[in-house]
């Protein structure tokens, strides 16, 4: 920026410097827009210099992070300045602050393209620069041809050639359908005979591009690309000034190697040959030296080198030419170079023949596992875990378990895991998984998945000859002082199970085993002690008769949780006792569980689900940061006197592409985990201190007329839906696509309203999946866009149709998803006020010749901001009394409601984040719930329900609703009575049944990976 002749704005950027904080900064910025903007309202007394230097203090304000909301429309008049210097300012100030949707761009299409098709150069490409940097659909329609002819042509200098290439190559990406290239296969072969390296350069980059969407029309381009990397390997014709220490353009060169991988083979003999001996020079003549940025250099070209060897599928002997120098690399001081080995060899083990050449170096791989930098050792982790066979398990796991000690927290999880999964599928003989995996458990009991300890009991179920040694080695660990939770739940269920196997072993008698247990139990937290009474009745079982003190102690323990709040505890104890006074019959009872059916392992299919090549990822996230962004967010504003909404278009900010494989969404199951609710109800009260205000506790007929009307004014949506609302519904089989959803829309939906975390939409190429956190009136959601095939999802679109009373902020979603890929793209949420509409997700993508377009409702819901509190009597009827009748508190009759218990109705009401409060109501038929609402009108808003249910007719009851605001009451009793009429089938709780043994069949609860929910299923 030449600030020479430009005093004022020299002054000011000296001022700006000069300010000693922020305020002061703020006070002096805000002066000079003041200046700046009375200044261009006087706009005909402007001399181009004084225009000039105030576009450029405009500019220099928005890079300080300023807004500047005014003197848009005289920067793009400069545009049409006939001198260079206005013309200069015009572009650089155009290109800056607007975007692509910006109208005033459409005032300059004109001017640019004079520029363009004129014959000054400089303006040419000036022109060409804005257009590349903006890249609007405008810009594509307008302009794009104007670009290919001046590509294309002769008389045109190199210099502007280039930055024709560029720009159409940003005009392409941005607008794929827009932007014509039928027939270009042979202007793109001539390119590439091009001498001149910048040009050649620009227009490799175009290539990668277009062979990216549509390789099979570009077969005439691959020998050229050959050709080319011929060149540059014998440094043929390679001006100095593109020679980068010593090496010949090493950015053409990997652009033409990652052209190259998108053809999916080579047929010719002699092309094929002649690539192979290009990259077996670049192979032979890369070391590592001192200079930095020549290793950065070579490596470059090196890596890409590799890459297109493994595309090619290349000769085994060049395979173990590859992992010898990567394991040179693996071996150096340089962390970078050592990361980057790793990063390779680990790419290099999706060829399955040179595992057994990797497997020379597993004792470097095994020294960079304790490697100072924490990147290199994930690294080390992968490629070990990737090269693990039957051969070398036992070493490989027993690294891993002696890691696992000394490892940071960030690595402990996915360490437990690559070690659970190892240790079964390459076991030599179960006894030694049994060992690894309470190992694990013991060193690493905080980051070890109930999954791998539901594996091992399974397997030890289903091996008899296994049952004793597993239990004998459970003994050995509850000796310990001090074990972790986990290794108590898994010592307990199979002492349980397989204990009276121990036989006269010391210390194995049915008391002693009771006692070690025992220990235990004050330890632990209430999700372990159902699996601990279960053991405790088991023990019981199988020392029939029993030692009379055994089974006072143990009747003892049963008795003292019968009065348990846990509705689970409680449960069991009560039914243990009763089932252990039948005596003998108890052995059939209690039998022995069945053997699990097999099945592929839940670790594994894990590990599956979320494995993704390293290299390959960090590689596709590079690629898809590359890629522009069709992220749309459609902002609705409703006034208030309800005439249509003004919509309006923004862009939105940049993604941050995380690098953690645990971020990616595996399919996972959306079924809805039931809460508990204790049946146990203190002593009511003499008399109805809910009823004393509603009524009769019977149920009479619909509200009064006096509450209606007033529910139509706290409305005002009442009966006439939104657009948005309207939009959400639509399912994605009533739209035009040749492409079906797996699995309901709606059911993953209705999931999500429960969970936080799941899959919102899959079809057979596409995996939708969410994770969402909230807090108060705020929430973030990540959306996980999986690409399940091997070929790119293009045109990618995602454009969100917000509620008014919902803030959104989606970051960008990349056109292109590259094969196997997975994209993170927050969505960043603020609830302004209560409202039942949903927010709408119009996602589209194309695949091959199928367009697909969905619209998929946000579980954004009204309940994911609330908070469920505990309320005690005398905190909820001074709250309940002060809120009296219409609009802050609503009645209504509900008809047409889905039978259910009562259990199963609390149980639906604490899903949805409404705290049911047991004996609050002295009629045991009713509910009463109570949670609190956080939006940015309302702040933090007790709320408080009441639902009346008539024993007799389990289709209607009497809700009541009331809050501190008459439209969150009115809403909240809605939302309410939306769920009791279609209740979601992942949200209800079956009713508790009464034992009914069948010791003849095994029980369904056999079915189920949990060993908690077994012992509980059986009884």
């Amino acid at each position: 920026m030449a600030l020479s002749g430009m005093r004022g704005l020299s002054v000011f950027i000296s001022d700006i410097r000069n300010c000693q904080n922020k305020e002061q900064e703020r006070l002096r910025v805000d002066k000079e827009l003041g200046n700046v903007r009375t200044r261009f309202k006087n706009e005909k007394g402007l001399s181009p210099y004084e225009k000039k230097k105030y576009v450029w203090k405009m500019l220099y304000i928005y890079m300080l992070g300023y807004d500047v909301d005014f003197g848009h429309m005289e920067a793009v008049s400069l545009i049409s300045a006939p001198k260079y210097p206005e013309k200069q300012v015009g572009y650089i100030v155009t290109a800056c602050l607007l975007n692509e949707n910006h109208d005033f761009l459409r005032l300059a299409i004109n001017t640019v393209r004079n520029d363009i098709i004129g014959r000054n150069e400089t303006f040419q490409c000036l022109a060409l620069t804005m257009v590349g940097n903006i890249g609007g659909r405008d810009f594509a329609e307008s302009l794009a041809p104007d670009v290919q002819k001046l590509l294309i042509s002769s008389s045109a200098r190199p210099l502007v050639r280039k930055k024709a290439a560029l720009c159409l190559l940003r005009l392409y990406r941005k607008n794929p359908d827009v932007v014509n290239v039928d027939g270009w296969a042979d202007r793109m072969a001539q390119l590439l005979d091009e001498r001149d390296l910048g040009v050649l350069t620009s227009s490799m980059s175009l290539l990668v591009a277009l062979v990216s969407n549509n390789h099979e029309a570009y077969w005439s381009c691959l020998p050229k690309c050959v050709k080319t990397l011929e060149r540059l390997a014998r440094n043929q014709d390679v001006p100095q000034e593109y020679t980068y220490y010593g090496i010949p353009s090493p950015w053409l060169q990997v652009k033409t190697m990652r052209a190259l991988q998108y053809f999916p083979t080579i047929e010719d003999p002699n092309t094929r040959r002649s690539l192979f001996e290009v990259l077996q020079r670049i192979l032979m003549g890369t070391d590592v030296v001192k200079n930095v940025n020549k290793n950065n250099a070579s490596h470059a070209v090196l890596f890409e080198a590799l890459a297109l060897v493994m595309h090619l599928d290349a000769e085994k002997e060049m395979m173990s030419q590859c992992v010898a120098l990567l394991g040179k690399f693996i071996a150096v001081r340089e962390p970078n170079i050592r990361y980057l080995g790793l990063e390779n060899m680990t790419r290099m083990l999706l060829v399955t023949d040179v595992q057994d050449i990797i497997k020379r170096h597993q004792a470097q791989i095994i020294t960079s596992l304790k490697d100072p930098d924490i990147s290199i050792r994930r690294r080390a982790l992968d490629l070990l875990y990737g090269m693990c066979d039957v051969t070398n398990a036992k070493d490989i796991v027993e690294e891993i378990l002696q890691y696992l000690s000394t490892a940071e927290f960030a690595m402990r999880e996915e360490l437990s895991l690559k070690a659970a999964i190892l240790a079964e599928k390459f076991a030599p003989d179960l006894s030694w998984y049994v060992d690894v995996i309470l190992q694990l458990i013991d060193k690493a009991g905080d980051f070890v998945s109930d999954d791998i300890w539901f594996r091992v009991v399974q397997f030890v179920t289903n091996n008899e000859d296994l049952q004793p040694y597993a239990a004998a080695k459970a003994r050995e660990y509850l000796d310990k002082p001090a074990i972790h939770e986990t290794m108590v739940k898994v010592s307990a269920y199979l002492i349980g199970e397989f204990g009276h196997l121990l036989g006269r072993r010391p210390g194995c008698s049915p008391k002693e085993l009771f006692s070690i247990i025992h220990e235990k139990l004050p330890t632990v937290s209430s999700s372990t002690i159902p699996i601990l009474l279960s053991t405790y009745a088991k023990i019981l079982m199988h020392a029939q008769p029993p030692e009379p003190e055994l089974q006072n102690l143990i009747w003892a323990i049963f008795n003292k949780y019968e009065s348990c709040i846990d509705a689970e505890i409680q449960q069991r104890a009560v039914e243990y006792l009763a089932l252990s006074r039948k005596g003998a019959a108890l052995m059939d009872i209690l039998a022995e569980m069945p053997k699990f059916p097999e099945r592929q392992s839940s670790l594994i299919k894990k590990a599956e689900d979320i494995e993704v090549d390293t290299a390959e990822q960090s590689a596709i996230k590079l690629r898809a940061l590359q890629q522009t962004s069709n992220a749309l967010v459609v902002t609705d504003q409703r006034p208030a006197n309800g005439t249509p909404p003004v919509t309006q278009l923004s862009l939105v900010k940049v993604p941050s592409m995380s690098s953690n494989v645990d971020h990616h969404v595996a399919d996972q199951g959306l079924s809805q985990e039931n809460g508990t609710l204790t049946t146990v109800d203190p002593q009511p009260p003499s008399a109805d201190l809910l009823g004393d205000l509603l009524g009769p506790l019977a149920i009479e007929g619909p509200p009064s007329a006096d509450v209606q009307p007033q529910q139509n004014i706290v409305s005002g949506v009442e009966g006439v839906p939104n657009a948005v609302e309207a939009t959400a519904i639509v399912p994605v089989g009533d739209q035009t696509n040749s492409v079906q959803p797996i699995g309901s829309i709606a059911e993953r939906f209705q999931a999500l309203c429960v969970k936080d975390s799941g899959v919102l939409y899959e079809d057979p190429y596409i995996q939708i999946g969410i994770k969402a956190e909230w807090r108060a009136h705020q929430g973030r959601l990540v959306l996980f866009l999986g690409n399940k095939n091997t070929n790119p999802l293009l045109s990618v679109q995602a454009i969100i149709l917000p509620p008014s009373h919902l803030k959104l902020e989606l970051s960008l979603v990349p056109e292109t998803i590259p094969p196997r890929a997975q994209v993170q793209c927050p969505l960043e949420i603020v609830n302004l006020r209560p409202s039942r509409d949903v927010a709408v997700l119009d996602f589209s993508y194309k695949f091959g010749n199928d367009m697909v377009n969905c619209k998929l409702r946000l579980p954004a819901v009204l309940s994911k901001f609330l908070q469920p509190i505990p309320v005690s009597a005398e905190e909820f009827f001074p709250q309940w009394r002060s809120l009296s009748g219409p609009p802050l508190k609503l009645q209504e009759v509900v008809r047409g409601v889905k039978p259910m218990p009562l259990l199963g109705m609390a149980n639906l009401f604490n899903s949805f984040r409404l705290m049911v409060s047991p004996g609050l109501d002295p009629n045991p038929n009713n509910l009463v719930a109570s949670t609190t609402f956080y939006s940015e009108s309302t702040r933090a808003m007790l709320c408080l329900a009441r639902i009346e249910t008539d024993p007799a007719d389990r289709t209607q009851l009497r809700l009541t609703v009331a809050s501190g605001d008459p439209t969150l009451t009115f809403e909240l009793k809605e939302f309410i009575k939306e769920q009791l009429v279609s209740i979601p089938t992942a949200s209800r709780a079956p009713a508790p049944a009464p034992p009914a043994p069948q010791p003849t069949s095994p029980p369904a609860a056999a079915l189920t990976d949990d060993p908690g929910a077994l012992l509980a299923g059986l009884l």
